[in-house]
């Protein structure tokens, strides 16, 4: 089945076909798939360092969580919401920030063929591209424009990553939907209290909603919550992967972790686009 990349050269846009191991427009821009499975559709005014997206030591933490099963009750519930809508067998499914690729492990059989997966990551991108070979990987900056064709897209997620209202906005069908899924206030909020001190909650859902009102009407707000008793490595893999919390300033706080409780929870947010009939 055709995927609607979309050529990343300045003022082309053309879309991309892929040829044995390279994908090219018809302008003979030409971009050559990795060993590993993925192509890399950033361009030079993309990167933001020679180092961009998450740095290996949170991708690499982040995997060995969800091989271990914290985080995938969150994915699960994305997953049973996906099946919900009743997307047809050849609709296309985009994940933004797709990181090493586990929620798109996530799809029906049947929507695999024309499923995309983004990030900036090359590390990231290349690990998902060798779990899942049969599926689409691209490296690119979803803060700018994105990859893909005008109205192509019928389901976007971006699960705790980029968010990029306007070029969603572009991208999808009039009859698509955005999935966006954003840490709750009191998300790891046992395990932020005890390295960093204080209690700070974000309310993330409300400003989510706000900057997406332009472009999408918001169809339901969920929560997905659960409690995990987590061992000292576990929670230094969260802090790792979602806070940030291998800097120096706390790493006594780190050393010091035992054994402990936490919550897990996020704000699941469906839009669909504004102007669509209902």
């Amino acid at each position: 089945m055709h995927v609607p990349l979309a050529c990343s050269v300045r003022k082309c846009g053309r879309p991309l076909e892929r040829h044995a191991n390279a994908w090219t427009c018809a302008n003979g821009h030409s971009f050559d798939v990795a060993r590993s499975g993925y192509v890399n559709l950033l361009q030079p005014q993309d990167r933001r360092s020679t180092h961009a997206g998450d740095p290996l030591a949170a991708i690499e933490a982040r995997g060995r969580l969800l091989a271990a099963g914290i985080g995938m009750g969150l994915l699960d519930g994305i997953a049973a919401a996906t099946m919900a809508l009743g997307l047809s067998d050849d609709a296309v499914i985009v994940d933004l920030g797709c990181g090493g690729g586990e929620m798109l492990g996530k799809l029906d059989a049947r929507h695999v063929a024309r499923a995309i997966g983004i990030d900036l990551a090359h590390a990231a991108v290349a690990r998902a591209a060798k779990a899942l070979p049969v599926l689409t990987w691209v490296v690119a900056n979803a803060d700018r424009r994105l990859p893909l064709l005008e109205a192509s897209v019928n389901l976007i997620w971006s699960v705790h990553a980029r968010r990029n209202p306007v070029e969603c906005a572009r991208v999808l069908a009039t009859d698509g939907w955005l999935l966006i899924a954003v840490p709750a206030p009191d998300d790891l909020v046992e395990l932020r209290q005890a390295v960093f001190g204080g209690r700070v909650d974000h309310q993330r859902g409300d400003g989510v909603v706000a900057e997406h009102e332009p472009y999408f009407a918001l169809e339901s707000r969920s929560e997905h919550r659960e409690q995990l008793t987590l061992d000292a490595d576990r929670l230094r893999d969260l802090l790792t992967g979602t806070y940030r919390g291998a800097r120096t300033a706390v790493s006594d706080q780190r050393a010091a972790l035992e054994t402990m409780t936490v919550t897990l929870a996020s704000e699941i947010l469906l839009f669909r686009p504004r102007g669509r009939r209902v």
